[in-house]
């Protein structure tokens, strides 16, 4: 996107996405011309979805220069079947339903890179956008299980690493990407870490190890390293309780099969960390094994890889936003494909400022400054909303001092439905996004009133 014309209106949907907080062009533009612009950027072939990606990537590169990085990857499917009969199913749109006609949509897979130490949200360095036929054959039919890695739709975990690993490798001290079970896949383990990249993947195949013991059950002997506890929240199924977690830990080697590429190595070294709830027999009971090939040589290394993967659940808050519970994406009124994908792009960036509001409350010691939120002028309003939504006690007043980050944030969780106790719960990411909806209302309503007082 060089020319300056698309750049300025890209910032200007950006700006706009961040402020209203709605997928709605309607509801986004002031007139009829502005939404005419809004569809034009993204129907145009010159705004393409390698560009806003180099973009994200541009952005990301710049944050974290010099920083050791955590990558968080995840899957995400974009379902637009509501929408049958009005969208255009053209090659950026296929089935997400494998044997089914009635999925419609697309995926995402984007890697997001927060600071290892502090958790603050640098950006991405790279998002895969794709999508299935509009008819998929079956796995037999297609003989899924012979098939080359490089031809499943599960090497996006591997293609997505490398492009991660290429794109930031010179930029920061080092990273560890971070994957759920889907990426367990040995041809990742041997071909992507080196000197300055790591994997922490959840295991989900419970290999023979080289010394011919199962993977699952290799620690079992093993005294427990160390221990700590974890608050569990109840949720459907789950009890609220608070859980005693034991940690083990173990140097293996895994060894490739028939159905390994050719050319990976035959044997990786590894480690094994696992993570098991004891005092407690329900079903969802708490069990995590990590494989990493980050150097596993005391407890609290060990430790430092499970917080991390506990991490994971940030780019799942990504999707959250990016759908019923923020900006409904899948509720999109666009007629092409192409366009609610360049869409979901701009979203996802526009969730970096939420999760940067959300960290600085967090986390008191984290210095963020408000500007790399809000404008000057956004500040001067919410210090008029301060003083409107302070409480009478101490303890409804905002601690926070002016150019604070976490002091604004403090009053859009107030618009947002946070009842401002510190001793409470903090805001999550979803009160903050109403917060947000509340506060452009508010500041455009002072923004006419100051405009007329002037005339």
């Amino acid at each position: 996107m060089e020319d300056n014309r698309l750049l300025t209106r890209g910032n200007k949907i950006l700006g706009d996405l961040f402020g209203k907080s709605v997928h709605s062009i309607r509801q986004l533009t002031n007139n009829e011309s502005s939404a005419k612009g809004f569809y034009r950027f993204l129907q145009n072939d010159r705004v393409s979805e390698e560009a806003i990606i180099s973009n994200m990537l541009i952005n990301c590169q710049a944050a974290c220069q010099g920083k050791y990085v955590v990558c968080l990857q995840d899957t995400t499917e974009i379902n637009l079947s509501s929408h049958q009969k009005r969208i255009k199913r053209d090659s950026h749109i296929g089935t997400t339903n494998v044997n089914r006609d009635k999925g419609l949509g697309f995926f995402l897979h984007p890697s997001l890179v927060i600071d290892a130490f502090t958790g603050v949200p640098y950006g991405y360095s790279e998002v895969k956008v794709w999508n299935r036929p509009l008819i998929l054959s079956t796995k037999f039919e297609r003989n899924y299980s012979s098939l080359p890695i490089t031809d499943k739709e599960s090497y996006r975990w591997i293609e997505v690493s490398r492009n991660t690993k290429e794109s930031l490798k010179s930029i920061v001290e080092g990273l560890v990407i971070i994957q759920d079970r889907e990426g367990d896949i040995y041809e990742q383990f041997a071909t992507i870490p080196d000197e300055s990249t790591d994997l922490l993947v959840r295991a989900r195949t419970n290999r023979t190890l080289g010394d011919g013991t199962k993977m699952f059950t290799c620690l079992s002997d093993m005294e427990s390293m160390g221990s700590y506890k974890l608050q569990i929240e109840g949720k459907l199924s789950r009890k609220k309780r608070e859980a005693s977690i034991e940690v083990r830990y173990k140097q293996i080697e895994i060894s490739k099969t028939k159905a390994t590429t050719k050319g990976v190595a035959a044997r990786t070294t590894l480690y094994l960390i696992e993570a098991k709830e004891i005092g407690y027999s329900g079903k969802d009971g708490i069990c995590w094994r990590l494989l990493t090939s980050i150097p596993v040589a005391s407890i609290e290394m060990a430790m430092t890889c499970i917080e991390w993967y506990s991490w994971r659940w940030t780019i799942e808050e990504v999707f959250k936003i990016l759908k019923k519970e923020g900006y409904n994406i899948e509720a999109s009124e666009l007629e092409y494909a192409s366009s609610v994908r360049k869409m979901c792009l701009m979203i996802m960036e526009v969730t970096i400022k939420l999760f940067l509001m959300r960290l600085a409350y967090a986390e008191p010691e984290e210095e963020l400054n408000a500007g790399s939120c809000f404008s000057e002028q956004e500040q001067e309003f919410l210090e008029h909303q301060i003083r409107a939504l302070e409480g009478k006690t101490e303890k409804q007043k905002n601690p926070y001092q002016q150019k604070d980050l976490k002091r604004y944030v403090w009053a859009i969780a107030r618009m947002g439905g946070w009842k401002g106790y510190e001793s409470k719960r903090h805001p999550g990411i979803t009160t903050l996004w109403t917060g947000i909806k509340f506060f452009k209302a508010a500041i455009t309503g002072w923004e006419l009133a100051r405009n007329v007082s002037t005339r």
